[in-house]
């Protein structure tokens, strides 16, 4: 794994959470609501790539 993947989901982290705090703040918390659950599905789309190589290798390890 990368150290750039893990700066990346911080950085996605890091907006996510300023722009729930500003909408929370500003009576708006559907959207802040949905802010958070699409850093979510963004953080996972990113790690698909991850998990499906990590399951490559198991298998290559194991020979399934």
């Amino acid at each position: 794994m990368d150290v750039s993947l893990i700066l990346k989901v911080a950085g996605v982290g890091l907006l996510v959470a300023v722009a729930y705090q500003v909408l929370a703040k500003s009576g708006r918390e559907e959207q802040a609501m949905l802010v958070s659950l699409a850093g979510v599905v963004i953080v996972l789309l990113m790690l698909v790539r991850e998990i499906g190589s990590l399951f490559d290798t198991v298998q290559t390890v194991f020979g399934l």
